[in-house]
């Protein structure tokens, strides 16, 4: 009996003739629009032809895909490669961060001890006081003893200035679902701590559901970005357009201090690290350090003003 002849499969079992490019017909008059040489393109196509995709991945229209490897037994997990087009908030936020970029800004940071601070907030947390109503209510107590930090720089007829602002409107920056928008707590150092803690989570409730009016997010002097319960230790905001500061608050952590009255001379104490950047235009290096000297004062050794 004859021997049948073996069949490669890993061979093409047709070979174009000499001097044709193998190439589907769309491939052809995508290749001859972007004026490119089908024999210097190599085909992934049945028999080696050259195909559509193979063309784009040639003009960079299309990234070729690439083997994962993966362990034996690990999920396989797809990342995202596609453009995603900003919404309108993502829009607006990244349109906020440009106009900051022709600002002089610069940053101070420093240590706060939150041992009495937090002690004060677990007596008030069933009132419905939360730790962000806590801090906007600081901070505008200190802001009070530090005008200019309340302020922003202003230009009138031509002439530049400082504008102060009366009412201290502490707004607090919030990730929600496609964006950030910061709730406003208006005439944080005037009300009580109950009614700033009842008007905090009825605005955090309208950010999530997207029902702010413009005056609940739009009317802040002062800004606060916390990422403490994130675990972040410390870092750096970016400076709101049209204000003169915004606080960064970092995580508390447990920290070895020497203490004379300890057995050992040492004893562990909470800490967390706040970094303040300001305009450079109307507000100086002292002026953001003597403000964080009273920020400290007040939460650490005043809490009767929070109370």
């Amino acid at each position: 009996a004859a021997k049948k002849a073996s069949a490669d499969p890993s061979k093409p079992a047709w070979t174009p003739a000499a001097g044709v490019i193998a190439a589907t017909p769309t491939a052809r008059a995508f290749a001859k629009k972007a004026k490119l040489d089908l024999a210097t393109i190599t085909g992934t196509g049945e028999f080696g032809r050259v195909t559509i995709d193979d063309v784009k991945m040639a003009t960079g229209e299309k990234k070729p895909e690439r083997k994962r490897a993966s362990q034996p037994g690990a999920e396989v997990v797809e990342l995202p490669g596609d453009f995603v087009a900003f919404t309108g908030m993502q829009k607006a936020v990244s349109n906020n961060m440009m106009a900051t970029l022709n600002i002089p800004e610069f940053r101070v940071s420093r240590e706060i001890q939150m041992d009495a601070f937090d002690s004060l907030y677990q007596s008030l947390k069933p009132k419905g006081v939360t730790v962000s109503a806590m801090l906007a209510k600081a901070v505008a107590l200190a802001i009070a003893k530090h005008p200019i930090i309340n302020s922003s720089y202003s230009e009138q007829g031509g002439a530049p200035g400082i504008q102060y602002n009366q009412d201290i409107n502490i707004a607090m920056a919030v990730a929600i679902d496609g964006g950030l928008i910061t709730p406003t707590l208006k005439y944080a150092n005037e009300r009580s701590m109950v009614e700033l803690g009842e008007n905090w989570k009825e605005l955090v409730g309208k950010a999530k559901t997207g029902t702010l009016s413009p005056d609940e997010y739009n009317s802040g002097t002062f800004t606060i970005s916390n990422m403490g319960m994130f675990g972040v230790t410390d870092f750096g905001a970016i400076l709101p357009a049209g204000s003169g500061g915004i606080l960064a608050i970092g995580g508390t952590q447990e920290t070895i201090v020497p203490d004379s009255a300890a057995v050992l001379g040492l004893k562990k104490v909470k800490k967390m690290k706040v970094t303040l950047t300001c305009d450079h235009r109307q507000i100086y290096g002292a002026d953001a350090a003597l403000f964080l000297k009273t920020l400290a004062d007040i939460m650490e050794n005043k809490l009767d003003m929070l109370s």
